[in-house]
């Protein structure tokens, strides 16, 4: 998989899980200190991503930094969502 490509699947974990969250992408942006557009931006793919924002994302999703880095060869996300108990597990 092509860098870009992986940068692309870990902003598509963190848009599952936010949705999964039914967090707004303004609330996930308020919460780390930016703008939503910045925001989605990252989320796109857009702009790269630091491992501080990343962490700081994380910690907002409730989520181990490692599981927003699954992917497999060909980009499909296997994070498990269990909507019973509202957590998400690689």
């Amino acid at each position: 998989m092509k860098p870009n490509a992986k940068a692309k699947s870990v902003a598509n974990n963190i848009r599952r899980v936010r949705e999964f969250r039914n967090y707004t992408q303004d609330y996930v942006a308020r919460k780390i200190g930016i703008s939503q557009n910045a925001y989605s931006k990252l989320e796109l793919g857009f702009h790269k991503m630091s491992l501080e924002r990343l962490f700081q994302i994380a910690e907002v999703l409730e989520i181990e930094c490692a599981a927003l880095l699954q992917h497999d060869s060909d980009g499909i996300v296997r994070l498990h969502l269990d909507p019973a108990v509202r957590q998400v597990t690689p």
